[in-house]
Formats: C-alpha cells, sequence, structure tokens
C-alpha cells in the first residue's frame, strides 16, 4: 500500500481542513494511498506523534476551522531534526510528505528535497503575500471576518461621532487591510508597502468629519508612517526572532486625537481573523489544493508546492514559491487611494 504523510505547520488558518480533506479523498479514490497524519507539525514527524486518516477519519471537516492535526513552529532543520525526519520516513513506510504551511514550512521542505527526501508543499498564509501563487486559502476568510468586524465599527463611530481605527493582519503585506477597507468604505488604508506621514491620515480623517461622515481607518499591523524606519513593535521578538507586530492602531488613537480633536478609537482585530470557519471560497480552493497535492506526489513532482494561476491549479518548484513576497504594487493602493478622505 502506497502511503503518504500529512502535516500543517505555522499559524492556523481557515481552510487547512479542507485541504485535508481533499487530499484523502483524492488520494484514496484516484490513486490507492493510505494517509498518516502528523499531530502538531514537524514536531509529529520528529518526535513520530502520528493518526491514522482514513476516510472516515475526514467526514465533514472542510467546514471546520483550525486544523484537526493541530499546529506548531518547530523547525526540523536544527540538531538532528533531518535525520529525525528520515528515521520517520524509513520506520512508517512513507513515500512522502504532503507539508501544510507559510513561508517558513515551505523553506523547510525545500531543504529537506534536497535531502533526498519526497515532500509537496502546499501553500498556507492568511496575509496573500506569497508570489508563486495568486491566492492563498484562508485570505478570503480572513478579509470577509475582516470587514464584518469594521461594519460593526462603522455603526459605533456614527454613533458616537468619533473616528474609528480598525488594526488588522499584514506582517509583509498589506492585501488584508486593502481588501477589507475597500469592502467596508475606509476613509484612509495604511498598508506597510506605502508610508504615509501621521499629517496626510489626518487630513484624510478631518475631510471625511467635515463631509458629515465618521471617519474609518484600517491600517495593516506593519505600517510604518512615514519617517518611522521600522513598525511598532514593542513586545518583542517572536520565537523566530521577528518582531512581534501589534498596537500600531493604539498609536494612531493618541496621534489622532491629539491632532484632529475627534474622540478617536482603536481596535487590534488579531487572531479573529484566522480563527473560525472557512468561506465557500477558501474551502473549494482548499479543497483543490489538497487533490493536486496528491496528485502532484503520485506523479512524482516532488519539490513543488501546489499553486493557483488565474483558475488552474499548477505546480511550481520550492524555490519559485520561495523566490520573493507579493506585496501590494503601488497602482492597486492609488487606485483604492481615490477613495480615502
Amino acid at each position: 500500500m502506497k502511503r503518504l504523510g500529512i502535516l500543517t505547520s505555522g499559524g492556523d488558518c481557515p481552510g487547512v481542513n479542507a485541504v485535508i480533506r481533499g487530499a484523502v479523498l483524492g488520494g484514496d479514490v484516484a490513486h490507492g494511498y493510505e494517509f498518516l497524519g502528523f499531530r502538531d507539525g514537524w514536531r509529529g514527524v520528529l518526535e513520530q506523534d502520528m493518526v491514522p486518516l482514513p476516510r472516515t477519519g475526514v467526514r465533514g471537516i472542510s467546514r471546520l476551522g483550525g486544523t484537526i492535526l493541530g499546529t506548531s513552529r518547530t523547525n526540523p532543520l536544527t540538531g538532528k531534526g533531518i535525520e529525525g525526519v528520515r528515521a520517520c520516513f524509513e520506520r512508517n513506510g512513507l513515500d512522502g510528505l504532503i507539508a501544510i504551511g507559510g513561508e517558513g514550512t515551505l523553506a523547510a521542505a525545500r531543504e529537506l528535497c534536497g535531502q533526498g527526501l519526497n515532500v509537496v508543499g502546499v501553500p498556507k498564509t492568511i496575509d496573500n503575500d506569497l508570489g508563486a501563487t495568486d491566492y492563498t486559502f484562508g485570505f478570503d476568510s480572513a478579509v470577509q471576518t475582516a470587514t464584518e468586524a469594521i461594519d460593526r465599527l462603522r455603526t459605533t463611530g456614527e454613533s458616537h461621532h468619533r473616528c474609528m481605527i480598525a488594526e488588522v493582519m499584514g506582517r509583509n503585506a498589506g492585501w488584508i487591510a486593502l481588501h477589507s477597507g475597500m469592502a467596508a468604505g475606509a476613509h484612509a488604508i495604511l498598508i506597510p508597502e506605502h508610508p504615509v506621514s501621521i499629517d496626510h491620515i489626518c487630513s484624510w480623517v478631518l475631510s471625511a468629519r467635515d463631509r458629515g461622515r465618521a471617519p474609518l481607518v484600517v491600517v495593516a499591523e506593519a505600517f510604518a508612517p512615514e519617517g518611522q524606519a521600522t513598525p511598532y513593535a514593542p513586545r518583542g521578538l517572536d520565537t523566530f526572532g521577528r518582531p512581534r507586530l501589534g498596537g500600531i492602531g493604539l498609536l494612531l488613537e493618541g496621534e489622532l486625537q491629539l491632532r484632529t480633536g475627534i474622540e478617536t478609537r482603536a481596535t487590534v482585530l488579531g487572531h479573529i481573523q484566522r480563527g473560525g470557519e472557512p468561506t465557500a471560497f477558501d474551502r473549494v480552493l482548499a479543497t483543490r489544493l489538497g487533490m493536486a497535492a496528491v496528485q502532484s506526489a503520485a506523479t512524482g513532482k516532488w519539490g513543488t508546492m501546489v499553486a493557483l494561476r488565474g483558475t488552474d491549479i499548477v505546480n511550481v518548484r520550492l524555490e519559485e514559491a520561495l523566490g520573493e513576497l507579493k506585496v501590494v504594487p503601488e497602482a492597486r493602493y492609488q487606485e483604492a487611494a481615490v477613495l480615502f478622505g
């Protein structure tokens, strides 16, 4: 019996369970694979903590948020990690592994492939910032959640004649802020790709107020005002040595209220954007990616990642997948900026 492993690594994301279901059902029906799911990402591989994934084990999970396998940020490349992964392959008779994760997971998959281990990647990030795919699953769900939250903030702002600030996720790119801000009709959208001075933000806020509106500002967590070299990160570093972002909304709250005289309130949406059920779009995309990952394994396309190009699912080399981040182009930002103020 041919056997594949599946793991989910990094941050949780709506649609992960739909990938797992798509892979298991597609692999069973079309290729006769059986599956092992590793608990908590690479930790499960290194410690050989696993669970069988029969068809009955993935029944009805595509609508569920999170991941039934659990996740962690374990790095399989440190210490004797590579030997541990190899031992897991040999002991469990794995023909290959499907790794569902973001940039760190895919980078580990690339290194493991270079060591002769068979891995196929499935991209996972709500930030939609991987350059090799047009969209990543989870992004649409995050935008929908953020838009609903911002719509609620707007009603409070209008009732109290306040300026409302919504801080959304976006470590390297402002896609969530751009899409949710446009959907919610924000008077200013602030993203890391386009620094803007606080005075300029104030002008948008005052323009909206002068037209009788309650100003609404959407800001990505990595936004840095013009003249500030790095994003606001008062909480130190994460386990990968990256700044722990979050709080720029609160910083802007004080600045805008001081400079405009408008009562201002900020809300940090945070992990709310990661949780909950995936949208229909993400369920379909994730299912297709899971099925395509198994097809890639069956045809020996190891060292690749499945990706969406237009409406087609394609394979790209992991090197290409990690080549560059997909940031918001200036033209897309200027398109939205026509609506500001």
